[in-house]
């Protein structure tokens, strides 16, 4: 168990929360923990646990170098696509080094090796991080996450009983997503146990599948016969689902689902079990509970 103290980044956001409450059931004194977010009224809970709540921001280099002081390990979660995420994590690594912290663990995105894959406005600014981490003199640990159980249905809709799935299906490789919660349990061992030091991870779940078999896999969870077609990606960009998104969201998921389509999170790698020690929630457990979404 590490003695230092942890700081979680993003303790905002879904992960961020995850792995900060998991980090309280699992460090005994609080006082160990701290966390950073742009808004501190909205963690008084936290501040009433013991945990140190900091205003900081990535572009606020003075912010994070003040928050950073006394911090033994970072747990940096990534910043938003379409924010200037080069700028945000090199001014959250160096204000790191300045501040003296040993030990950052970074969320990064799969990857399959050569493959050249370019999600828009995340690969680029994960591979310089991870090359800035590796530059810094500081330990690292890179968690490469693949896409999200809890946001799966975004790409092939709330509605897919009733409506059917209809979506590019493209090469049909496979993908493995995860929970947010089973990421966290990851987090939260490579925060406080020895040996991950200068490592990376693929934290994969242990059941792949491809978009073209979501309809057969919700007919046989659900009960109800689910209808399914291979759309061309110029018709899933008038999807209904996406008609109210921001502007750069139709483009952005459909790059996620081509390369879902092109086998990029297909590799199943046993990182994820080894590290949470149990089986991670797969898809059909996830939608039989949670499917449609709330």
């Amino acid at each position: 168990m590490t003695k230092g103290k942890i700081l979680v980044t993003g303790a905002g956001g879904n992960l961020g929360r995850k792995t900060i409450d998991l980090l309280l059931e699992k460090v005994p004194d609080s006082s160990q923990l701290a966390v950073i977010t742009r808004d501190p009224s909205k963690l008084k809970r936290l501040v009433d646990q013991g945990v140190s709540v900091h205003k900081a921001d990535y572009l606020d280099y003075d912010s994070l170098l003040s928050a950073f002081q006394g911090v033994e390990k970072i747990m940096f979660i990534g910043a938003h696509a379409f924010t200037d995420r080069i700028k945000q994590h090199f001014n959250v690594i160096v204000a790191a080094r300045q501040a003296g912290v040993r030990h950052v663990v970074y969320t990064s995105i799969q990857r399959r090796e050569g493959s050249g894959v370019v999600l828009w406005d995340i690969t680029e600014s994960d591979t310089f991080t991870e090359q800035a981490l590796r530059a810094s003199g500081m330990a690292y640990t890179i968690m490469m996450q693949p896409a999200f159980l809890e946001t799966l249905h975004m790409y092939f809709g709330s509605n897919a009983l009733e409506e059917g799935v209809r979506m590019p299906f493209g090469n049909a490789r496979k993908t493995a997503p995860v929970t947010r919660d089973d990421l966290a349990a990851a987090n939260v061992t490579v925060l406080t146990q020895p040996g991950h030091e200068n490592k990376t991870y693929k934290l994969s779940g242990d059941e792949a599948f491809s978009f073209s078999e979501v309809a057969d896999i919700l007919s046989k969870v659900k009960g109800k016969a689910v209808s399914s077609e291979n759309v061309s990606e110029e018709e899933y960009l008038k999807w209904h689902g996406l008609r109210n998104a921001p502007k750069q969201m139709p483009q952005f998921r459909l790059a996620w689902v081509k390369t879902m389509n092109d086998g990029d999170f297909e590799e199943t790698t046993g990182d994820l079990e080894r590290l949470i020690g149990r089986k991670p929630t797969g898809f059909r457990e996830y939608v039989k509970l949670n499917y449609p979404p709330l």
